[in-house]
């Protein structure tokens, strides 16, 4: 129960009277100023909330990068994935061990991939030195279109990339970066070298015809030569479908550990915060009488709800207070000075919250009037609901 701590106001006032009592809590109030002689607690006070908003803007700004993150990854695990939670979390945990090892072993596995790659264009480059460079029709193939000598006026109208066997040698041998990096780079130009003489020699040509045969030899011999390149195709896509997992993974570490240090300065915050605000507190003004049944009279028009988190803010600051029964009785007088302005705080806060005024707070209040020796009550739901009024009723006072 709630009860009333004034002999001459009760929890269901005339509704002149409750207005005139929400309203002093907005007009006659005077504010809960620091005692004179603080400028210096002033100036700090309000240093630290400067700090305190500049450090709000930056967990902010990282806490959206945190959300947007989290918001992608969760939609492509939605569109991607299937099974129960438990499933994904064990996937996910072997995946984290695997990432972790494979991460101690990222510059070694690819520095092997490259050494793999290297053998196999060595391998292409002995096949063709054997069975295609080494063939007696290969001499027009091996240097650069002698396009001046040979008057071949139209030669770059015609073919839009040149190539020959000495370039591809080149540039196999190239340190600089400018090199094959895959074997079928190699097999490309390979092949070109001999669709450039077929597209600028007619048919019936010489050189039409040796490059057409030898095409075919070539072809023959990369057939053959293909299972192992593929085979390295393969293996690299397995890695790199691996690599982007540890990037994936590597990226919910991080951002986890954002949240995690977010949590942390945030309730650094709110520790600071309450701290400033016991300090403010403190130096309070003592409320009036007036002001303290203009708050009783606010605090019995409160939803079940709100009223229950305003017990709840006298039961932190009075820890003999019973928050939680099913009846409660609050004497206001005995509440520290604390205690009440934080209801106050409390009360104006929701109000604001609500877009309303404390002289819009009552609504339409019960026309009657209850006064029973400062014990009037506001009883619990007996299922440990938050807390609502008793619907008494008496005979208007004559």
């Amino acid at each position: 129960m709630l009860s009333n701590p004034f002999n001459s106001f009760s929890l269901f006032l005339p509704e002149n009277q409750l207005i005139q009592s929400s309203r002093s809590m907005e007009t006659t109030d005077a504010p809960p100023v620091l005692t004179e002689g603080e400028p210096a607690l002033v100036e700090e006070l309000g240093q630290n909330v400067d700090q305190i908003f500049l450090k709000v803007d930056e967990l902010e700004k990282r806490f959206n990068e945190v959300e947007q993150f989290y918001s992608k990854t969760n939609k492509k695990q939605s569109n991607t994935s299937k099974g129960s939670s438990a499933t994904k979390d064990n996937e996910k945990d072997k995946q984290l061990t695997s990432f972790k090892k494979r991460k101690q072993d990222a510059s070694r596995r690819e520095a092997a991939a490259a050494k793999r790659m290297q053998d196999l264009m060595r391998q292409l480059a002995g096949l063709l030195r054997l069975h295609i460079m080494a063939h007696k029709w290969a001499g027009p193939f091996m240097q650069p279109v002698d396009v001046v000598g040979l008057g071949l006026h139209d030669y770059y109208e015609i073919i839009e990339k040149p190539m020959d066997f000495s370039t591809i040698k080149t540039k196999m041998e190239a340190k600089d970066g400018n090199g094959y990096k895959h074997v079928r780079e190699i097999h490309a130009d390979v092949r070109l070298i001999f669709k450039n003489a077929m597209k600028y020699n007619d048919e019936r040509n010489d050189v039409h015809v040796m490059a057409k045969t030898l095409l075919s030899k070539y072809e023959d011999k990369w057939i053959e030569f293909m299972p192992k390149v593929d085979e390295e195709d393969a293996r690299r896509r397995r890695e790199e479908a691996e690599a982007q997992l540890d990037v994936q993974l590597a990226q919910e570490v991080t951002h986890a550990k954002m949240a995690r240090e977010l949590n942390s300065e945030l309730d650094a915050i709110n520790k600071r915060l309450e701290e400033m605000r016991e300090v403010v507190l403190s130096k309070c003004r003592k409320m009036s009488t007036e002001e303290k049944k203009a708050l009783m009279t606010v605090l019995t028009q409160l939803s079940p709800e709100d009223l229950n988190k305003a017990l709840l803010i006298v039961a932190q600051n009075n820890p003999s207070f019973q928050a939680t029964g099913q009846e409660v009785d609050l004497d206001i007088d005995a509440q520290s000075e604390a205690t009440l302005w934080k209801l106050k705080f409390f009360v104006k806060d929701l109000l604001q919250s609500q877009g309303k005024s404390p002289t819009s707070i009552g609504g339409t209040a019960t026309n009657t009037t209850t006064t029973n020796n400062n014990q009037n009550k506001r009883k619990r739901e007996t299922n440990d609901g938050p807390a609502k009024p008793t619907q008494k009723k008496s005979k208007k006072p004559s």
